[in-house]
């Protein structure tokens, strides 16, 4: 299927017959392993391995923070005030005028379980979202869905909560809205898996102390966006420039985000602990 119009072509085709668009390599020689760091990265999952190897790094220099500070959390799961220095969403906080915790939250997690599970999800999710949609379009579906899941979370009674599973709840919203909208098989069944998806994710989402106000407030972003934002079109080629320069917004948000908590952790901002 060409990722441009979405016209069947041949596996020859090298450009779309139909809308002129030059046709990648294939999903499967993109998991080609000698394509990124020695093969150390998939290239189907660049994007997402970046996002796990940021959580994963943030989670142990939390661990280092608390072992060096005396808290009462160990490694296995953190304490409260480790993960509120580091830029958990905390609705006092985001109020008094914190507002990029509703970023730094996404890639903090609490426990080891916590962020295996949410890297085990990831994983795939992350590799068939790029697939289906770009990397582009992925990067702002995490990034929106983020802060709408901290969002709606901090207006409806969750005080304090990390993960980024309000990210992965916006990528399931996106996939939805692609099995919605694409009348083709393959939107048939992705709407399909997904429909099992959410209702496997959220019968969990309410286990005591999961901030389930996150997950469905990151679901309708990523839905919403991802509706708004559709897969590559040639007629709608005039949104890939929009939605390359949307991208660079979010990680420069991300970016300034961290930055802005690495103040706070040095004593620079109100929202300092």
């Amino acid at each position: 299927m060409c990722p441009n119009c979405r016209a069947f072509i041949t596996t020859n085709d090298k450009v779309c017959p139909y809308c002129d668009f030059k046709v990648g390599p294939r999903a499967i020689e993109r998991r080609a392993p000698a394509d990124v760091l020695g093969g150390l990265i998939p290239h189907a999952r660049f994007t997402t391995v970046l996002i796990l190897l940021i959580n994963t790094g943030l989670y142990a220099a939390m661990a280092i923070h608390s072992m060096q500070s005396n808290a009462r959390g160990g490694i296995m799961d953190l304490d409260p005030y480790t993960l509120l220095d580091f830029g958990a969403k905390y609705g006092p906080r985001i109020r008094a005028g914190d507002w990029w915790r509703l970023i730094t939250a996404g890639f903090l997690h609490g426990g080891v379980l916590h962020i295996l599970m949410n890297s085990w999800v990831l994983f795939d999710l992350g590799a068939e979202v790029e697939q289906i949609y770009g990397t582009s379009r992925l990067m702002v579906f995490y990034f929106i869905s983020t802060v709408t899941g901290f969002l709606f979370s901090s207006k409806f009674g969750f005080n304090q909560s990390v993960g980024s599973s309000a990210g992965i709840f916006g990528l399931i919203g996106a996939m939805l809205a692609f099995g919605f909208t694409d009348r083709s098989s393959l939107g048939a069944a992705v709407k399909a898996l997904y429909v099992r998806w959410l209702v496997y994710l959220m019968v969990l989402s309410f286990i005591p102390g999961v901030d389930f106000r996150a997950h469905i407030g990151g679901l309708s972003g990523g839905f919403v966006v991802g509706w708004l934002a559709s897969t590559p079109r040639a007629r709608l080629m005039w949104k890939e420039s929009l939605l390359r320069g949307l991208a660079a917004v979010c990680l420069a948000l991300t970016a300034l985000s961290f930055a802005m908590m690495f103040w706070s952790m040095t004593g620079g901002g109100a929202g300092s602990a």
